[in-house]
């Protein structure tokens, strides 16, 4: 219940005191408080007002203590915590919510930075925690996520919703914020990273609250659908040696059906509200949708697949878009334009899936020289032995 309340009321305590650090602290005292308290007396009737009252004695007792030494920047703070009302409605907490994501997520701050910030402040992980799921030292996570209160506090950024005009663009921020996020979970390098896994589950948790907040937004809709589809393969991406089962390969019985059909039926909401303008994440859901609704690996529509990424490389001409175009193309029985679209591109030169990618194109035309030279070149990238296994098993005497 605690982990469940602590966003909110950290939302809450961030917009009374305007400190994030501060707020971080008195939700930490007030969460000791209940875990002593609370056996003793019972949870109280409404548990989150309990937390921010508590919260906010907590500030207020620090700020007392202080007031010496800060008085001029902490005398508005306790002001608005003395006069501030008691108010736990639905609105004032939705907004409070909102403000402490478009705060992680502002775009002053590194990616890096706000990926860890929503993983510490959003999801509640400890430092310690945070570190190990994203394979930094935890001096260094501490280090880059005190770097990141001060990048809030010196850059003065507001805690506030975007306004109307900003507020597409901040949404697509905190959209692919929260995508990294995902992407670090679901992309973990073995079938056993179950701390890396629960990354995944956590993106998941806060697509469902943005749809929630922000209810009707093609972005954020197609963003969660995303993440859904992606999802809902989690059990089929390996098998029980830890080796990667490509999706062709997979057995589509080990899918999530629910949450493959709600992914879907989110796809098309984004892809319906978004018809004139089409948004980047509403596109990706379309082509996550067109796997998830084939029976078999045989009924894939890869021509619709293949359009869809037409219309995602308008939005986003990046060389991996274009190289998952290609991987497309090829399933379309047009193997050699895949391959000449493949060579057209730069700056993946150090990318495992290019050369991977290459290797399996060369192999289809029958290329088991070029095959042998490319997949050798992917081994060399990647430390991942899930990876070097897959192109192993690709190409017999690597």
């Amino acid at each position: 219940m605690l982990q469940n309340e602590r966003c909110q009321v950290l939302a809450s305590l961030t917009r009374l005191t305007g400190d994030l650090g501060l707020a971080e602290d008195a939700v930490q005292d007030a969460s000791i408080s209940a875990l002593q308290t609370w056996p003793r007396t019972g949870i109280p009737p409404n548990p989150r007002a309990w937390l921010i009252v508590t919260a906010r004695h907590r500030a207020i007792d620090v700020l007392r203590r202080e007031g010496s030494r800060f008085a001029k920047e902490r005398e508005a703070a306790l002001m608005q915590l003395h006069e501030a009302p008691d108010d736990f409605s639905v609105g004032v907490l939705r907004d409070d919510q909102l403000r402490l994501i478009f705060t992680c997520c502002h775009p002053a701050l590194a990616a890096e930075a706000q990926v860890a910030l929503s993983l510490r402040v959003l999801c509640g992980l400890s430092v310690a925690e945070v570190a190990r799921a994203l394979l930094v030292p935890e001096a260094t996570m501490a280090k880059r996520l005190t770097r990141a209160r001060q990048k809030i506090a010196a850059a003065g950024i507001r805690y506030r919703v975007p306004d109307d005009v900003d507020l597409p663009d901040r949404m697509r921020v905190v959209a692919t914020t929260v995508f990294l996020l995902f992407t670090e979970g679901y992309a973990s390098r073995s079938a056993g990273a179950h701390e890396r896994r629960s990354l995944a589950e956590e993106a998941v948790r806060l697509g469902r609250l943005l749809v929630q907040l922000l209810p009707g937004e093609a972005v954020l809709e197609g963003l969660l659908a995303t993440m859904l589809l992606q999802h809902s393969r989690r059990d089929a991406r390996f098998d029980s040696a830890g080796d990667i089962v490509l999706l062709a390969d997979q057995d589509r019985a080990r899918w999530d059906l629910a949450l493959a059909t709600e992914g879907v039926e989110l796809a098309a909401s984004a892809i319906r509200r978004s018809r004139n303008a089409p948004e980047r994440f509403a596109v990706v859901a379309a082509i996550s949708a067109c796997h998830a609704i084939a029976r078999t690996a045989e009924d894939t529509d890869w021509n619709a697949i293949v359009s869809w990424y037409d219309v995602l490389a308008r939005l986003d001409p990046s060389p991996v878009v274009l190289l998952n175009r290609a991987a497309a193309l090829a399933e379309c029985g047009q193997v050699l334009e895949a391959l000449a679209a493949v060579d057209a591109l730069h700056g993946l030169d150090d990318y495992f899936w290019l050369h991977a990618t290459r290797a399996e194109l060369l192999r289809r035309l029958g290329r088991g020289t070029d095959a042998a030279v490319a997949a050798a070149l992917a081994r060399r990238l990647t430390d991942s032995p899930a990876q070097q296994r897959l192109l192993e098993h690709r190409h017999p005497g690597l």
